[in-house]
C-alpha cells in the first residue's frame, strides 16, 4: 500500500512540473475554443425547446432571463467566459502551491519508509506473540490438570480423616467407657461410640477395610462394656423408685431424663439388656402405683359417708324402716338422697387437688362417694399424665404405659367392682357420670390419650347401674302399700317432696348434657308418681280434701321445679296444668258449699229468656235467692277465706286460690243481678241487692298479696 501510494504521488509531482512548464501558452489555447463554433454544430436540435421554457418559466432565472429579453445564446456565452476565468484562476492557485506539494511529497515518502520498517517490526512481534500464546494454553492446561488433582486430594485426605477420626478409638474414650462414672461425660462419650458403632456397620467400604479389623474387637469390648455398665446403674435407680415415700415424679424428671440417653443407647446397640431394663421399669412401676394406688382407696373408704341404701327409696313408707336410725349425719337430714344440694358444686371444683386421707382424717369429716370418686380420678389422671409423658420421652414407646398402668387399672376395676353393686345414691350415680364425662374433657386438652379407653369403660358401668337404681324408684311407686303411705293430712306428702327434689336434681343435673335417655326415664317416673297421687288423694273420703290434697303437692313440686331455674320444661308444665284444672274444680267446690242454691239457679236458670220460656222465671223464684246472699255472703267470704289459709300450707297459692273463688263468686252474682233485671217485677228486689262496688270493697280486704 506504501509503494502504491509513492508512485501515485510521484506522477502527480511530473504532471504538476509540466503544468508549471506550460502555464503561458494555456490562454492562447483555450482562447482558441469560441461557443459560435459549437452552435454552429448540426448536432444541437432546438426542438422541444419552446415546451422546456414553458415547464421553467416557474424559475427566477429563467424568468428574469426572458423578461429581459437577453438572447440565451448571448447569455451562454458570458457563463462559459466566466466558467473559463475560474478555472483559470484555479491552475495559477495550483501552481503557486507547487512548492508545498513537493515538499508534501518528500514527507509522505519519509513516513512511507517509516511505516515500511513499522510493518516489518510488528511481523516480527505477531510472530512471538504467535508463540507465547501456543506456551500460555499449554501452561492452562497443566494447571486445570494440577488443580483437579489437588481436589482430588482434598476429597481423599476429608474422606481418610473422617474414615480415621471415625474408626480410631481414643485412649480417653477407653478410660472414660471402663472406668469412668456414669454422668454427663459419660453419655457424651456413649455418642461417640455409639457413631463410631454405626459408622462401622453402616459404610460396606469401611467392612473391607483392614484397619477396621485391627480396631473392630476393641469396638466391640467397648460397646460390651459400656452396655454392662449402663445396665447396673439404671437397674440402681430403678430400685430407688420401690423405696416407701420416694416422690416418683421428681426422681423421673431431676433423675432419670438426664440419662434417656442411656436407655436410647441399650436400644440401639444392646436389645436385650434393652428389654432387661424396660421389663424391670415396667414391673417396678406397675408395683409401686398399683400398691400407691390400693393404699388411697383404703384410706379414702374411711372417708365416705353412706348416703343411701337399698330401701332409700321415693316410695318406700319411712316409717316401716329405720331410716333416721342409721345415723346418717346431717346430709340424711336433709334429704340427700333425693336433693342434690350443694352436692353438684362438685362439678364446679372438678380440677381441684385430690383430697390428702390423713388431713382430712384428721377433721373427721365425711363426703359422698362423688367426692371420694373424683378425688380418685383426678390423682389417676395426673399420675398417668406424668407416666404417660415421661415413658414417650424416657422409651420412646406408648406401650410402656399401658404395661405399667394394666396394674393400677386392675386395682380400680377391682374397688368399682365393690363399690357399684352396693350403690343405690341414683343422684350420686349421676354425679359419677357427670365427673367422668368432665375428667375425659379435661385429658382431651391436655392432648394425652391413655386413658381414653378406661374413662369409656366407667362410664359404661356407671349408666347400667344408674338404670337398675332409676328403675328401683319407679317400681317403688308402681307397687307403693298406699294405705301404709296415706296420712290424714292435705299437706304435701313426703313421697311427692322426694319425687319432686329428686326430679329437680336429674333435671339440673342435665342441663348441659340434655340427655335424652335420661328425660325418657323422667317421664315414667312422673307417670308413676301422678298415678300413686291420684291413689294417696282417693283414700280422703271428702271430694273438697282429695281436690286440696292434690293442689298442696302440685304446687310443691312447681315450687321445687323452679328452684332449680328455667329447665324445669315438659315436666313443670304438666304439674302446672293440673295445678290450674284442680284450682278451678276447689274453687267451684267451695262455692257450692256455701252458694249451692245461687250457683245452681245461674247454671240452670239464669242463661234462659226470663219471658219467654215454658217456665218463667219470676220473683218468687229469685227473691230467695237475693235475700239469702244478701244475709250471708260478708260471713260466707270469711269462711273461704279462713278455709283457704287452713287448707293449703303455701301462703302465696292459697291467695292465689282465694282470688280466682272471689272472682267467681263476683261473676256468679253479677248474673243474677242482670237476670233479675230482666223478671217482670224484679224492680222490687232492688232494695236486697247487694251493690257490687260493695262486694268489691269487701274482696279488696283479702288481697293482702
Amino acid at each position: 500500500m506504501a509503494q502504491i501510494t509513492t508512485d501515485e504521488l510521484r506522477k502527480s509531482e511530473g504532471d504538476i512540473m509540466d503544468a508549471s512548464k506550460s502555464v503561458f501558452n494555456l490562454g492562447s489555447v483555450v482562447g482558441d475554443l469560441t461557443i459560435e463554433e459549437d452552435a454552429g454544430s448540426n448536432d444541437i436540435s432546438l426542438e422541444g425547446l419552446q415546451q422546456e421554457l414553458e415547464e421553467c418559466k416557474a424559475d427566477e432565472a429563467v424568468a428574469n432571463i426572458l423578461s429581459k429579453g437577453v438572447k440565451l445564446r448571448e447569455y451562454t456565452k458570458g457563463v462559459e467566459n466566466n466558467l473559463r476565468q475560474v478555472e483559470l484562476d484555479s491552475i495559477q492557485e495550483y501552481i503557486t502551491e507547487s512548492d508545498n506539494l513537493v515538499s508534501l511529497h518528500d514527507q509522505i515518502r519519509d513516513c512511507d519508509i517509516i511505516l515500511s520498517q513499522m510493518e516489518t517490526l510488528l511481523g516480527g512481534f505477531q510472530v512471538e506473540i504467535g508463540s507465547i500464546s501456543s506456551d500460555i494454553k499449554i501452561l492452562q492446561e497443566k494447571s486445570l490438570d494440577m488443580g483437579l488433582k489437588l481436589k482430588n486430594r482434598k476429597v481423599a485426605e476429608s474422606k481418610l480423616a473422617k474414615f480415621v477420626e471415625e474408626i480410631i478409638v481414643p485412649p480417653r474414650m477407653i478410660d472414660i467407657i471402663v472406668d469412668g462414672e456414669v454422668n454427663d461425660e459419660y453419655l457424651r462419650t456413649l455418642e461417640i461410640l455409639s457413631k463410631k458403632l454405626k459408622f462401622v456397620e453402616v459404610d460396606p467400604m469401611v467392612k473391607t477395610s483392614n484397619a477396621l479389623k485391627d480396631v473392630q474387637p476393641e469396638l466391640e469390648r467397648l460397646r460390651q462394656k459400656a452396655i454392662s455398665k449402663v445396665f447396673e446403674f439404671m437397674i440402681q435407680k430403678l430400685y430407688a423408685l420401690r423405696k416407701p415415700k420416694t416422690n416418683i415424679q421428681i426422681l423421673q424428671q431431676s433423675i432419670l431424663l438426664k440419662y434417656k440417653y442411656a436407655i436410647s443407647f441399650l436400644k440401639e446397640h444392646g436389645k436385650e439388656i434393652y428389654n432387661e431394663v424396660r421389663a424391670a421399669y415396667t414391673d417396678t412401676m406397675n408395683k409401686v402405683l398399683s400398691a400407691h394406688f390400693r393404699a388411697y382407696i383404703q384410706a379414702l373408704e374411711k372417708l365416705q359417708l353412706d348416703i343411701a341404701g337399698p330401701t332409700d327409696l321415693i316410695g318406700v313408707d319411712t316409717r316401716s324402716t329405720s331410716l333416721f336410725l342409721r345415723g346418717r349425719e346431717p346430709l340424711k337430714n336433709r334429704s340427700a338422697i333425693f336433693a342434690l344440694g350443694d352436692r353438684i358444686n362438685i362439678l364446679k371444683e372438678i380440677d381441684e387437688p385430690s383430697l390428702i386421707p390423713h388431713i382430712a382424717e384428721a377433721s373427721s369429716k365425711k363426703y359422698p362417694y362423688e367426692v371420694l370418686f373424683r378425688s380418685l380420678h383426678k390423682l389417676l389422671m395426673d399420675t398417668a399424665t406424668s407416666e404417660y409423658v415421661f415413658c414417650g420421652d424416657f422409651f420412646g414407646e406408648e406401650t410402656v404405659f399401658y404395661e405399667i398402668f394394666s396394674g393400677p387399672f386392675a386395682v380400680m376395676d377391682e374397688h368399682f367392682g365393690t363399690v357399684l353393686p352396693n350403690s343405690f345414691d341414683a343422684i350420686g350415680i349421676m354425679l359419677m357420670i357427670r365427673i367422668t364425662h368432665q375428667h375425659q374433657l379435661i385429658m382431651s386438652r391436655r392432648r394425652i390419650p391413655c386413658l381414653d379407653s378406661y374413662l369409656d369403660k366407667v362410664n359404661i358401668s356407671l349408666w347400667p347401674r344408674f338404670k337398675m337404681v332409676f328403675d328401683m324408684h319407679i317400681n317403688s311407686l308402681r307397687n307403693a302399700n298406699v294405705k301404709s303411705l296415706w296420712e290424714d293430712d292435705v299437706h304435701p306428702h313426703y313421697v311427692m317432696r322426694r319425687y319432686a327434689e329428686f326430679t329437680a336434681s336429674l333435671i339440673q343435673l342435665n342441663v348441659d348434657y340434655g340427655d335424652g335417655q335420661l328425660d325418657l326415664n323422667m317421664e315414667r317416673l312422673k307417670m308413676a308418681i301422678d298415678d300413686l297421687l291420684i291413689k294417696l288423694a282417693k283414700m280422703f273420703t271428702k271430694p273438697k280434701l282429695q281436690t286440696v290434697f292434690l293442689i298442696n303437692n302440685y304446687d310443691m313440686t312447681i315450687a321445687v321445679l323452679k328452684e332449680t331455674g328455667p329447665e324445669g320444661g315438659k315436666i313443670q308444665a304438666h304439674f302446672e296444668e293440673l295445678l290450674k284444672n284442680y284450682t278451678a274444680i276447689y274453687v267451684e267446690e267451695l262455692l257450692l258449699e256455701h252458694f249451692s242454691n245461687l250457683i245452681k239457679f245461674v247454671k240452670t236458670r239464669a242463661s234462659e229468656d226470663p219471658n219467654g220460656s215454658d217456665k218463667p222465671i219470676t220473683v218468687a223464684e229469685v227473691e230467695p235467692l237475693v235475700k239469702d246472699f244478701g244475709s250471708r255472703w260478708k260471713a260466707a267470704i270469711e269462711l273461704m277465706h279462713s278455709d283457704v289459709i287452713t287448707s293449703f300450707s303455701n301462703f302465696l297459692c292459697g291467695m292465689e286460690i282465694l282470688k280466682a273463688l272471689l272472682t267467681q263468686l263476683l261473676l256468679y252474682y253479677t248474673q243474677l243481678s242482670d237476670c233479675m233485671k230482666k223478671i217482670a217485677g224484679g224492680s222490687a228486689l232492688n232494695k236486697d241487692l247487694v251493690p257490687i262496688s260493695s262486694i268489691m270493697y269487701e274482696i279488696r280486704k283479702f288481697r293482702t298479696f
